[in-house]
């Protein structure tokens, strides 16, 4: 199949309800029926598609939402993406936070609920936050929490194994675009300019051993079809050459940031709650997860039909839940529901909302 960003496009673009009646006759269906799946002949068919990724998600997930909460440890950056509040023209305080600092925000979240699943998130500034900083924090983190993750700059395989050895479990890393020709646009300096070195990046994760495996485009940029298309298309090759690992899939619509960057491209509820099925159709394992970027009545719905997995209490910013409370975020929250609201909203659709699901003796 060829990969190339028009070529899949096209693809996706003719096709036609009989593909996608095709698609959803099949247990398993491959990347050409995904494409049927996100082209705009799928529109139509958005209540027999969601019925089908509630039943596969029951039938793998149980009707269970695994909860999460990111922990920003700095807002450095060298990296200049014209969509993010991080960006180092941006005329903001830059936080890199102490081990002390970290223990004081692991401290204030463990008082928010009872959260097992931690998410670390960094800027890219591997001169003040680089690997042995961050095996600093994991290991500060690690008494706290049994699920530790990173969301953190591509690393090399043996730096990543050592994280592992601290307590990470898994790694977050968003493409943000597959689209190679305009890459450069949205990120025309620092590590991140860097197409290549960012998308082998899995690789080097799959090399590592990591438990879990987590890959994201950013909706906004590119036109969403292709751009969550090509990303099936890698986490299909990831899971044939690292079947041992775990994998979830990320998709966050742009939300206002530092800058002023205006979306390329708009993505309505509908067409996220289609993209969402189709991954689910698509890879009955997946992990789905739906940050806080969204509106409360759209999560709370899209977890009974495709999504496994929700944040909950966010802060955006380095040191926001007990260190520096009122710090700049890098993108506004659209869920400002306590921990516990969204716990209860879950709870009332039937569902059952997991803080815990991995032990440190796993490790």
């Amino acid at each position: 199949m060829n990969y190339e960003w028009d070529t899949v496009t096209g693809e996706i673009l003719s096709k036609r309800p009989a593909d996608v009646e095709i698609a959803l006759g099949k247990e398993h269906p491959g990347v050409e029926d995904f494409m049927a799946l996100v082209s705009p002949a799928a529109a139509a068919y958005i209540e027999p598609m969601a019925q089908l990724s509630r039943k596969y998600t029951q039938e793998r997930f149980g009707k269970t939402v695994s909860m999460y909460i990111p922990m920003y440890i700095t807002n450095s950056c060298t990296n200049s993406c014209v969509y993010c509040g991080f960006n180092r023209h941006n005329l903001i305080e830059r936080v890199v936070l102490t081990p002390e600092q970290i223990e004081d925000e692991c401290k204030a979240i463990r008082r928010l609920g009872p959260f097992e699943n931690l998410l670390l998130v960094t800027g890219e500034n591997p001169a003040v936050a680089g690997v042995d900083y961050l095996e600093k924090a994991l290991q500060v983190c690690r008494p706290y929490f049994n699920n530790l993750t990173m969301e953190v700059m591509p690393l090399a395989s043996e730096d990543y194994a050592r994280l592992a050895k601290s307590g990470l479990n898994g790694v977050v890393c968003f493409q943000e675009t597959y689209n190679r020709l305009n890459y450069k646009t949205y990120h025309p300096a620092g590590m991140k300019s860097k197409f290549e070195w960012r998308v082998n990046g899995f690789d080097r994760m799959g090399q590592a051993g990591l438990h879990k495996i987590g890959l994201g485009v950013l909706i906004g940029l590119e036109d969403w079809r292709t751009d969550i298309t090509m990303m099936a298309m890698h986490l299909q090759y990831l899971r044939k050459r690292y079947w041992r690992t775990r994998y979830s899939v990320n998709f966050p619509r742009m939300r206002p940031a530092e800058g002023h960057f205006q979306p390329n491209v708009t993505m309505s509820d509908r067409e996220l709650a289609q993209a969402i099925f189709a991954f689910r159709i698509f890879d009955h394992d997946v992990d789905i997860s739906v940050s806080t970027r969204e509106a409360p009545d759209f999560r709370d719905h899209i977890a009974t039909l495709g999504a496994t997995s929700l944040s909950a209490g966010s802060k955006t910013d380095p040191g926001g839940y007990y260190t520096y409370p009122k710090s700049l975020e890098q993108f506004a929250v659209s869920d400002e529901r306590t921990p516990n609201e969204v716990a209860d909203a879950i709870r009332k659709s039937g569902y059952e909302a997991v803080w815990k699901d991995w032990d440190k003796i796993f490790d």
